[in-house]
């Protein structure tokens, strides 16, 4: 199973790995554009002013164009623990341990608007690329990855489940039909039910954490449900849909 998590916007600085070698990464197949796109992002960053305009950040973000500037050079460190914010808060990889962490870390996975997709233990600088970012050399980036990863992402699909938990502009870089997908609401004393927002992440969260360090080896929805409630989660299915319902 690979439970594939968005990235996020916000990222740990530092690290202590080696700079980036895109050649060490995972899936080879995605070196070539991984490469343009850096080339591109590090070209970029001469010009604070298109960077902006590209990446969708105010001067006060300038940071941001720095960490472009040195993407060859900067200190790496593991996807999993190079992401932060509420999803990855909850997921909070670094507290599990044992034969639990070794799980873990081999099942999840990040799509990237920068890398594609990345293991968890692929080491990788802090960057600033996003899915809806526009870069000059023009097309979108759903454009560019769609034709060099969904073909990677259908070889894994035949090879293992997929829980897709990426948000629907990531989901736009490489489709997964079939793939376990989820949802989350919040269900009102009155019956009502809503898309819960901010903590939809959190959620997603909780869920990532359960499946990735369950001794359990799901083999589709139904089975992927059924870890969700044994850590407690209330959960609904429809075919490969699931929905994880909160009460309010």
């Amino acid at each position: 199973m690979i439970v594939l998590l968005p990235p996020s916007e916000t990222k740990r600085p530092g690290g202590d790995g080696p700079p980036l070698r895109l050649e060490a990464l995972s899936v080879p197949e995605l070196t070539p554009l991984r490469t343009a796109l850096l080339d591109e992002l590090v070209a970029l960053a001469a010009n604070p002013e298109a960077s902006r305009k590209a990446l969708a950040i105010s001067a006060s973000q300038d940071s941001e164009i720095q960490r472009n500037a040195e993407l060859r050079s900067a200190p790496t460190m593991p996807a999993i623990d190079r992401y932060t914010g509420v999803l990855y808060d909850a997921l909070d990889v670094g507290s599990l341990r044992g034969a639990t962490a070794t799980r873990a870390r081999s099942r999840l996975a990040v799509g990237s608007a920068l890398f594609g997709l990345l293991r968890a233990d692929d080491p990788i600088p802090a960057y600033r690329l996003s899915a809806s970012s526009k870069l000059p050399a023009g097309g979108t980036l759903a454009s560019r990855w769609k034709p060099v990863l969904e073909p990677v992402l259908a070889q894994f699909q035949q090879q293992e489940l997929i829980v897709d938990l990426r948000s629907g502009s990531y989901e736009a870089l490489g489709k997964i039909p079939g793939a376990v997908t989820v949802d989350v609401y919040t269900e009102h004393p009155d019956g009502r039910r809503t898309v819960v927002s901010h903590f939809n992440k959190a959620h997603k969260g909780r869920l990532a954490r359960a499946l990735a360090g369950s001794r359990a080896e799901p083999a589709d929805a139904a089975a992927v449900a059924a870890v969700a409630r044994r850590a407690g989660m209330r959960v609904e299915r429809d075919g490969s849909q699931l929905t994880v319902v909160v009460t309010a």
